[in-house]
């Protein structure tokens, strides 16, 4: 899809907020790629003409074989100016590429300027892990990208914001979820950690296992809550590990319940910090299938 606005030089979200029918969209079916009728309805809905209507076309149309042949997943030119000779140039533009490609460009993957990256999301592709940033208080860590969708709404329904998305996939040995929970301890607005595993591709018990020695392995490192959902594969078997291991935990069934320890974990978190509690909820009710109005408690 090409976005494109009159309105340069500024976020497009404070324009689409504010004058939202100044946005024009053109729909791009990549089997056909951009068609030249696409390009021109760029340039006369710019309110171009003439000369910079025909630089416009030309602009659009490199822009799209450049956007292609990079395997990008964005290209940003704000603002494009037209100057007094009716000439179209690029001021200002944002790339960004499909990291998923880059074995196909190696000349693009050697300018890689890692400093000007977030850096625990660097830490976190270092050790496999997909991380993204967010600016919430609930840790997660979750093991598939639709659950991990669906936990970040759970925690907003129940009165908090997630601090990050992160996706262990299908591999949660006692590194892994060590890594993972360092990860997330690295934000310090982090007040509780959701660990949200549904046992199909990993098994829980092994989720539990790496749980348990991470935990033990961290020790005082971990100085917040961690609230746990294990349900699937081997689900009885994890519970056991678990309850066995000798962490102080308060297992809980129904998700509304878990719901209750977390807002009141949120409540006294000074009193929790003080006696190092640690809260793991196992063998919950599959989310997917949670109606989540339940949660207004």
């Amino acid at each position: 899809m090409i976005m494109y606005s009159t309105e340069g030089g500024m976020d497009i979200e404070t324009v689409a907020e504010n004058t939202p029918h100044l946005i024009f969209t053109e729909e791009i079916d990549p089997a056909f790629g951009l068609l030249p009728f696409q390009a021109c309805n760029v340039a006369f809905n710019l309110g171009l003409s003439g000369t910079a209507f025909k630089g416009m076309t030309k602009f659009i149309t490199s822009l799209y074989k450049a956007y292609v042949g990079a395997d990008a997943s964005l290209f940003e030119i704000n603002p494009v100016l037209k100057t007094s000779d009716d000439k179209i140039i690029a001021v200002d533009a944002k790339v960004t590429l499909d990291e998923n490609a880059l074995f196909r460009h190696k000349d693009y993957e050697v300018l890689r300027d890692l400093a000007e990256e977030n850096p625990v999301e660097v830490a976190a592709r270092e050790v496999g892990l997909n991380y993204v940033d967010l600016d919430g208080n609930v840790g997660c860590m979750v093991n598939g990208a639709g659950l991990a969708m669906a936990t970040m709404d759970i925690i907003k329904q129940s009165g908090g914001s997630p601090a990050n998305f992160l996706d262990v996939g299908g591999t949660a040995d006692a590194a892994r979820v060590e890594a993972a929970f360092r990860l997330i301890l690295k934000d310090p607005n982090v007040k509780a950690i959701l660990v949200n595993i549904f046992g199909g591709i990993v098994r829980c018990d092994r989720v539990a296992q790496g749980i348990v020695d991470a935990y033990k392995n961290m020790g005082d490192a971990i100085k917040v809550p961690i609230i746990v959902r294990l349900q699937g594969t081997n689900a009885d078997i994890a519970k056991k590990l678990i309850d066995d291991s000798g962490l102080n935990v308060l297992s809980a069934i129904a998700f509304e319940e878990a719901a209750k320890w977390y807002k009141k974990c949120c409540k006294t978190t000074c009193q929790y910090f003080s006696e190092k509690k640690r809260l793991i909820v196992t063998q919950m009710h599959l989310v997917l299938d949670f109606e989540l109005n339940y949660l207004k408690i």
